[in-house]
């Protein structure tokens, strides 16, 4: 049978945890990530409801993007490189760690106002951007990180992406085996992604070092995905709005808490000026890892049904992806709302030349700053989503680790 529904369900709750444990001395900035949460069941929404197509400017395709990347990139100028550069050098004389970066602490007088359009574009609009021009290899992993987080701050507010308390992740192969998927996390090995969401409004992205081959970025609008499946598939549509998936935890809980998440994969927001958007929640990896606790017949095995829906979903997120490559100073910000990404498999250079290294940012956006209203009990904490083990403090390395 299906799990109970949870205490970290109720708003209240959710909202003593997240706050009355929150100590500066652990948290510099004084925000504690509030982590994975099942949904308000009772706000999730039946089939029935949901639209036959979804307009406007998140429904984009791959053809126009290609033919127009101006609409979707933006290089750095001088004038903003120079600014980036102040305010970390700035930030790095106060000696303040890296996890207590804030947009008071990081001013950008002439960015932010570009940056607030860049945020509404993310949430609302398109949902992606690509900068390019950020001196990665002139700056440094330090000054790099510093700047990068900055920038990142006037988007959401950085959360932890995994039990050990990163907010800022690093992308790279550790030589981790990708077949234990019950137990790895698919970024710390050179193993193809398959197309996903992340546990955070936002996600970033800044290239440090390419790979010989491969580890190239396939990006999608969920919502012209939606639209293709609700004309060809609408029984997978179905099928995927009910919340009969299980989501793996991989053993990063904390006290208390259960290993997995019983939860549906497509969502109705609560409301937005009288609209109520379609969101998406996926990853394949943590769907399909939860088989220890299926053949112990603690949660139903996937069902013919739902094998269907997630080999649908991925074909048809293929067919109608947009592939860019990253190059060395590029950074992808993506919605985790309505884009699904992946990344191809790749291969490193032979030692001693750098492996491929991505640094990662995931960025909450709370309903109350804009974000959108999803039917989580977190959905108005500051730090809404990420992985929060218990009170590990946050931890922002400058390479994997």
């Amino acid at each position: 049978m299906p799990p109970a529904l949870t205490a970290t369900s109720s708003p209240e709750i959710a909202t003593l945890r997240t706050k009355d444990t929150t100590i500066r001395s652990i948290f510099p900035d004084g925000i504690k990530t509030s982590g994975q949460h099942p949904p308000s069941y009772e706000e999730l929404k039946p089939y029935s409801e949901f639209p036959s197509q979804i307009t406007g400017h998140t429904v984009w395709n791959a053809a126009d993007c290609k033919r127009h990347p101006e609409r979707w990139t933006h290089h750095f100028t001088t004038y903003e490189i120079s600014e980036l550069s102040a305010a970390a050098d700035a930030f790095k004389a106060t000696r303040t760690p890296l996890t207590g970066i804030t947009k008071e602490n990081f001013p950008l007088p002439y960015l932010s106002r570009y940056l607030a359009s860049v945020r509404d574009e993310l949430l609302n609009g398109r949902g992606f951007i690509l900068f390019k021009n950020f001196p990665v290899q002139e700056w440094g992993n330090h000054k790099s990180a510093i700047a990068y987080m900055g920038l990142g701050t006037y988007l959401g507010y950085f959360v932890s992406q995994n039990g050990k308390g990163h907010v800022l992740g690093h992308v790279k192969d550790l030589g981790e085996d990708a077949k234990q998927i019950d137990k790895v996390r698919i970024y710390r090995t050179n193993a193809r992604q398959y197309f996903h969401t992340d546990w955070s409004d936002i996600v970033g992205l800044l290239c440090v070092a390419r790979a010989l081959e491969g580890g190239e970025s396939d990006i999608c609008s969920f919502h012209q995905v939606y639209n293709v499946l609700k004309a060809e598939r609408p029984d997978v549509v179905e099928t995927l709005t009910k919340p009969i998936w299980y989501f793996d935890r991989k053993g990063e809980v904390s006290k208390g808490e259960e290993p997995y998440i019983r939860t549906s994969v497509f969502y109705l927001e609560q409301g937005h000026h009288g609209a109520s958007r379609v969101y998406c929640k996926w990853d394949p990896y943590f769907v399909r890892s939860l088989s220890r606790f299926s053949d112990a017949g603690a949660i139903p095995r996937l069902s013919p049904e739902q094998l269907t829906a997630a080999s649908v979903l991925e074909e048809t997120c293929q067919r109608l992806s947009l592939h860019m490559v990253l190059e060395v100073g590029d950074i992808q910000f993506l919605s985790n709302a309505h884009i699904l990404h992946a990344r191809t498999e790749y291969k490193d250079y032979p030692p001693p030349a750098p492996r491929r290294h991505l640094m990662r940012l995931w960025l909450s956006t709370p309903a109350a700053e804009g974000g959108w209203r999803l039917p989580f009990a977190d959905r108005e904490e500051k730090k809404r989503g990420g992985i929060q083990v218990d009170n590990v403090a946050p931890v922002a390395e400058l390479d994997a680790a």
